[in-house]
């Protein structure tokens, strides 16, 4: 048994206190001299037999590393601060980028899991007609854009992915589904694209959801996913636009992520701004395709600018005018979108198209990639339809009421030469159009038939992708019919209450409610469902158009169509608190008026 307990002696410490003991710390800042530390007396207490004590040693402050800015000089290299003065579309950026919608808000961390995790939601909380704030969360690694240039050669999954079995409409309902958590022990779904998962749950949207609602035809693949989407691993500019469409249309049907699409639309802005400036060193396709991205991001954003669209358009068409060489898939199927996207502007806004009018039977159906030459889709072209040769017809109509400004802006000013010169052009082209719009019929798939307004085989017999093709009939029949309603009451001027405009509306409200009806390509449809819906007089119709509307919202889900439908209500609500002789209910830009005074102008594409 131990009697006693020896005390150990304090040990030495292995570093000097910084302070020495606070008995003869004045004393030695005066004599600048050091405390030789030695415990439990130093020497010099010792000597003046006074009482020695220490303070604690503290530890070390380190300074905190401060985590890098998501967004900040992390792209390709690139400086975000680089000088934009150059940058010709400037104007089109409305509101100046602050630093905060340039820096990622991305702060949550690695999820393992599945490169999607949904809180706990139900159907109801996700349906498209009552869209409610819904948490999607997503898991980060880190910070900044993690874009591959090349593709991962050895990856289990392909980079374009297979459409899915159900119906667009149907995976709205679940934006962005878990994959088989068996792949996710091979290799995350979309890896090639971006380490993040909310990036790669943003490119499966893109591919899976978003993509199928913007093209009429894609029996051997999806044309956004076989020619756009490939670019986009050697350009961030197309990347940043992917991302932020893809947002966009989340965040408008009530899912929340942790990086906005204004974020990524300003960086894709940005990374276009650095490649205008290399001039002739970048690739032409690569800028066609960023500008291109954005124009469907504005439209389907719909923040109220005008000038934004018509200024990407400019820019699309100054490219397309400077490319040389041969044209390749790719080129062809942007140059069809801003075919597309050019006349739906000029009549939307009341300008005239940036482009001339292609000449009769230059435009041909563009198919996708590998398309088999004996399909039943062979005369569907992938962003007309069957309105392939209809649309030089719309090109000419789009750019009548400029030339009807002209002349009224002539015979203002008293300019009595033009003004006859251009009533004379304008009385030609509009009775040209009036006839062309007659004669004009669909151009229909070999050995197809239409017998009672239903496609069939020459023999009677049911034909493949008979849903498909009734509903993109369907589509461009609502064009001629509103291209009616267009030319008679904007262009001529008559009453909405006139048999020939009623007669044309009602015949487009068909048309459209059996598009929806038969829930087939809807990304054209409401530019038709709009022109046709604002002279809709009586309760058939309105029925008709409120229809089509719900429709096309519940499988689109796009802030345009929402935007147009209470601009219809607001005309039908004027209309119906005006006698028929007013002044008022002639007037023919009366939706126009309502849209400025609500602070909304819609590109109906």
């Amino acid at each position: 048994m131990l009697l006693y307990t020896k005390i150990a002696p304090p040990k030495v410490p292995k570093r000097r206190s910084r302070a020495g003991c606070t008995s003869w710390c004045h004393y030695s800042k005066e004599k600048k001299k050091k405390c030789d530390e030695t415990r439990p007396k130093c020497a010099r207490c010792a000597e003046k037999d006074l009482q020695c004590t220490y303070e604690a040693v503290k530890p070390r402050q380190r300074r905190k590393k401060e985590p890098p800015q998501s967004g900040v000089a992390q792209d390709h290299g690139e400086d975000r601060g680089q000088d934009l003065d150059h940058y010709p579309w400037r104007e089109m950026m409305g509101d100046e980028i602050s630093e905060s919608d340039c820096l990622s808000p991305m702060d949550t961390k690695f999820s393992g899991m599945s490169p999607v995790n949904f809180s706990a939601a139900s159907e109801s909380a996700l349906s498209p007609v009552e869209a409610t704030s819904i948490v999607y969360d997503y898991g980060v690694t880190e910070d900044g854009d993690q874009i591959r240039d090349l593709v991962r050669k050895n990856s289990s999954i392909s980079v374009v992915s297979q459409a899915r079995s159900l119906q667009p409409d149907l995976a709205m309902i679940a934006p962005c589904p878990v994959g088989s958590p068996t792949l996710e022990f091979v290799l995350p779904a979309f890896s090639e694209f971006s380490d993040h998962p909310n990036r790669r749950a943003l490119v499966d949207h893109f591919c899976n959801v978003l993509s199928h609602l913007i093209v009429f035809r894609e029996e051997s693949g999806n044309p956004f996913q076989q020619l756009v989407l490939p670019l986009s691993h050697r350009s961030s500019p197309i990347m940043n636009a992917i991302y932020a469409l893809a947002s966009a249309h989340l965040e408008y049907r009530g899912v929340e992520t942790p990086e906005k699409s204004l974020y990524f639309h300003n960086r894709a802005i940005q990374g276009l701004a650095r490649l205008i400036e290399q001039e002739g060193k970048v690739d032409k396709i690569e800028l066609l395709a960023a500008i291109m991205l954005l124009v469907y991001y504005e439209v389907l954003v719909q923040r109220g600018r005008t000038n934004i669209v018509d200024g990407h358009l400019k820019g699309a068409l100054t490219i397309m005018s400077s490319s040389q060489g041969e044209s390749t898939p790719a080129s062809l199927f942007l140059e069809r979108a801003f075919r597309f996207y050019d006349v739906i502007t000029a009549l939307s806004l009341g300008s005239a198209p940036l482009s001339t009018a292609p000449a009769a039977g230059c435009l041909v159906p563009f198919p996708p990639l590998d398309a088999p030459a004996a399909s039943p889709l062979s005369n569907v072209d992938t962003l007309l339809g069957m309105a392939t040769t209809l649309w030089p017809i719309m090109h000419r109509l789009s750019n009548l009421l400029s030339l009807k400004n002209d002349i009224e802006r002539a015979t203002r000013e008293n300019q009595t030469s033009k003004s006859a010169v251009l009533r004379m052009e304008f009385e030609t082209t509009s009775q040209a159009i009036e006839t062309a719009l007659t004669q004009w019929e669909p151009c229909l798939p070999p050995n197809i038939v239409i017998q009672d307004g239903v496609l069939r085989g020459i023999s009677g017999e049911d034909i493949p992708e008979q849903q498909r093709l009734q509903s993109i009939l369907h589509n461009a029949l609502a064009y001629r019919h509103s291209a009616f309603v267009y030319l008679y009451r904007t262009i001529y001027g008559c009453p909405a209450r006139r048999e020939v405009v009623q007669k044309h509306a009602h015949a487009a409200l068909v048309h459209c409610v059996e598009t929806v009806s038969h829930r087939g390509p809807m990304g054209a449809l409401l530019w038709p469902l709009f022109v046709a819906a604002c002279e809709a007089v009586s309760a058939e119709d309105r029925a008709l158009s409120q229809t089509a509307f719900a429709g096309i919202n519940q499988r689109q889900g796009m802030t345009n169509i929402g935007q147009a439908w209470n601009i219809v209500q607001e005309v039908w609500k004027r209309l119906d608190g005006m006698s028929d002789d007013s002044p008022e209910a002639q007037d023919t830009d009366l939706w126009r008026k309502v849209s400025a005074e609500m602070g909304v102008n819609i590109v109906f594409g």
